[in-house]
């Protein structure tokens, strides 16, 4: 429950031929993390694997081109590799096939990809009563121009161009763009383009297809977009007539897949020489004997089968497996994105869980606020409905403690312990001391973790070991002190200097360099401990500033109600409330989870693990080897 499970390292020395069974009897036992062994030359499984690689390939392609629905596997004897080349070149032919027509539909999909751009584009000109090929080409008596203005220089240009001996048609306008065409004579072209140009004049460019009347244009643009449809649909036929045609080769090719996929996938970590074959990998220690047993009743030939505990220098390479009840599933999930726990480390899912709900809760203390919020999650049915339920149950509490539904402080309900807006002083108090737990049990996750690890002397005498233990618990009481009498005696500075100073001293055995540098870096080292400790300590107080943020809150949106008045005070009571559960739920969300990882995980949680990754037959999970 508090770390990954015991791991054990398997090794299962057999003959080559057993290989594709027993890959099959790993991946059904579904607890066998495969690993690359060095010890053998030979990959027995490589024309296995790059067969199984190249039909998962064409089989993924296939199925991304035709509607194919997965046949229910039937368990069977893993595939020979004859088999599996079968399966390959079938699927291969298939593909040849395939890709041709989908080539042609794809040119086809273009086609009627651009007529869409050209019929939008043809919009334009709807209006314009002329042979869009005269602008193609120069004539010899007119000039014409087609394109745009600003609609703002419109009437200062055709009263130029009029000037010019020259006519102006307007045939589409926008908000800010006009579209129209200047004609007249030839003699007039080199004023009639300066005054162009003097209005911000930008060309139209006509397509090449429009090389008749609009009219004529779109006409014949929706024949050949009628056309297009017509073969897209030919196309289409084809494709599902040739896999209805070769459906049954499709569902042996997905069942052979299936067969063949535990063996290709260990045999990327498979190593051989001659007839015998090593397999080695993780195991959770529960289920070795229960492994070798299965081995010992299937295995007609003889095998050796050895395992053992990881060594100390292994631990960073041993993959981490952890199981929780699935109402964790979704802490587990949100501690997963901070990272994986190392093997032998702390797993801080439940503690997560625990603290996150406490400090929601009592951040967002309301019994209004927190129905909405799990009534939400139990509508909603995702693997997030736990996680949502818990914050709402949790917030009720408080919503009771606090006195407070949605946000009617003491008015509907009296406070069963206090109103966080009526005693800020007192939450800050409680807020603090929280915080002061909260570090004092990450850092001593961190020493037991150290210790775990064969670290004795960081466990020991580093500020995130027993040394900051008692520097954090002998500062703590010594400013408690001080701030109660005004004295800071001896005994208090000893609490303080003892822990500080066996902190420095481990950093300067820590630190080998010159000696100025070293006496640098040890002060510095000693003193950002002191600082991270306050710092961390201090940002607790959020807990206390939110709980106090969601009552003022909801004093602004009462407020707001009552510059409204009746009927529409009720309106802005309810937005206001659904404001508030809504942006307030995320912030105080996102700051509990910071409060989780960078108070809490960054102490003690490396996050750099490797997940435990089992062997499977199922090729929806192994897509891509």
């Amino acid at each position: 429950m508090f770390k990954p499970l015991s791991m054990r390292y398997i090794s299962l020395k057999i003959l080559t031929e057993d290989a594709a069974s027993i890959a099959q009897l790993l991946a059904d036992c579904g607890m066998f993390n495969p690993e690359i062994t060095e010890q053998l030359p030979e990959q027995p499984g490589e024309t296995y694997r790059n067969f199984f690689n190249q039909a998962q390939t064409r089989l993924h392609k296939i199925t991304t081109c035709v509607s194919f629905a997965m046949p229910e596997i039937i368990p069977s004897q893993p595939a020979t590799i004859e088999k599996l080349q079968e399966t390959n070149e079938q699927l291969a032919n298939l593909w040849l096939q395939l890709s041709e027509l989908e080539e042609q539909l794809h040119q086809l999909n273009e086609q009627e990809t651009i007529l869409k751009r050209l019929l939008e584009t043809l919009a334009i000109f709807q209006n314009l009563d002329i042979d869009l090929a005269l602008f193609q080409n120069s004539t010899k008596f007119l000039n014409l121009h087609i394109g745009t203005v600003p609609v703002e220089n419109l009437e200062q240009l055709r009263e130029a161009i009029a000037l010019a001996d020259h006519l102006i048609d307007v045939f589409h306008r926008n908000e800010d763009i006009a579209y129209f065409v200047v004609a007249g004579p030839l003699t007039q072209q080199d004023k009639v383009k300066a005054i162009l140009e003097h209005a911000d004049f930008q060309t139209l460019a006509i397509p090449e297809q429009f090389h008749a009347h609009p009219q004529q244009v779109h006409s014949n643009l929706l024949n050949k977009q009628n056309q297009l449809k017509q073969e897209i649909e030919s196309i289409n036929n084809s494709i599902q007539k040739l896999a209805s045609e070769n459906k049954v080769i499709l569902e042996q090719a997905y069942q052979t897949l299936n067969n063949a996929a535990a063996y290709a996938k260990l045999s990327e970590t498979l190593r051989g020489q001659g007839r015998v074959a090593l397999i080695e990998g993780w195991i959770p220690k529960t289920d070795v004997a229960k492994l070798e047993a299965s081995l010992t009743e299937k295995l007609a030939c003889p095998f050796v089968f050895t395992s053992r505990k990881p060594i100390p220098a292994e631990y960073p390479k041993v993959p981490s497996l952890t199981r929780h009840h699935p109402y964790l599933a979704p802490f587990a999930t949100l501690v997963n994105n901070y990272g994986t726990p190392r093997y032998g480390e702390f797993d801080p899912t439940l503690l997560f869980t625990v603290t996150f709900i406490f400090m929601f809760g009592s951040m967002f203390g309301d019994v209004g606020h927190g129905a909405l919020i799990a009534g939400a999650g139990w509508y909603w049915r995702t693997k997030f409905t736990p996680f949502f339920l818990t914050a709402g149950i949790s917030s009720i509490i408080f919503g009771f403690l606090y006195g407070s539904i949605f946000g009617f402080e003491e008015v509907i309900l009296p406070a069963l312990w206090l109103s966080p807006i009526h005693n800020p002083n007192v939450m800050l108090e409680i807020a603090l001391y929280w915080g002061c737990g909260f570090v004092l049990l990450a850092t001593m996750i961190t020493v037991v973790n150290r210790w775990r690890e064969g670290n004795y002397v960081m466990a020991l005498f580093n500020h995130t070991g027993i040394a900051g233990i008692f520097l954090y618990i002998g500062g703590f009481f010594a400013i408690k002190q001080w701030m109660q009498t005004d004295i800071f005696a001896t005994d208090q500075q000893l609490a303080i200097g003892i822990p500080l100073l066996i902190i420095l001293a481990y950093k300067w055995y820590e630190n080998r360099m010159p000696l100025a540098e070293r006496i640098l870096v040890t002060l510095i080292e000693g003193l950002e401990a002191v600082i991270n400790y306050l710092a961390n300590t201090l940002s607790f107080l959020r807990v206390a500033a939110f709980s106090l943020n969601h009552a003022a809150l909801a004093i602004a949106v009462f407020t707001l109600a009552g510059m409204m008045g009746t009927p529409a005070d009720w309106l802005v009571i309810i937005l206001g409330n659904l404001f508030i559960v809504v942006l307030e739920g995320a912030i105080v969300t996102i700051q509990v989870l910071r409060l989780e990882y960078y108070e809490g995980f960054s102490r003690f949680f490396s996050g750099d693990g490797r997940e435990f990754k089992p062997l499977t037959s199922n090729i929806k999970r192994i897509n891509k080897i």
